[in-house]
């Protein structure tokens, strides 16, 4: 969910390599990864919810919430501009909730 590149930018930069290949290969939580089309993987590339959303607006809440699990999960920082773009998209979401088992 959360894309490499921007998990270290958010403090996978101080993880062991095994940490970040756990992360990169996590299969124990269905959210964080998601098969999509090349078009809509090239289009997102390394983007937060601030410079993209899915294509497909009644997705906006549920990739949203998953955004902020996957953060939630890893312990991955939230820069403001990320963090004003999450809220307001998740003002517009009140019933959609958000559980997270912490990965460490």
């Amino acid at each position: 969910m959360v894309p490499l590149a921007e998990a270290w930018d958010s403090g996978a930069s101080a993880w062991t390599a095994k940490e970040r290949e756990a992360y990169a290969n996590d299969l124990d939580d269905p959210r964080a990864l998601i098969a999509v089309s090349a078009a809509s993987n090239r289009s997102k590339a390394d983007k937060d919810p601030t410079e993209w959303l899915p294509p497909y607006a009644p997705y906006w809440c549920e990739y949203v919430t998953n955004w902020v699990a996957d953060k939630t999960r890893y312990q991955l920082s939230v820069d403001p501009a990320e963090y004003n773009a999450l809220a307001e998209r998740l003002a517009a979401c009140p019933d959609q909730p958000i559980t997270v088992t912490l990965s460490r």
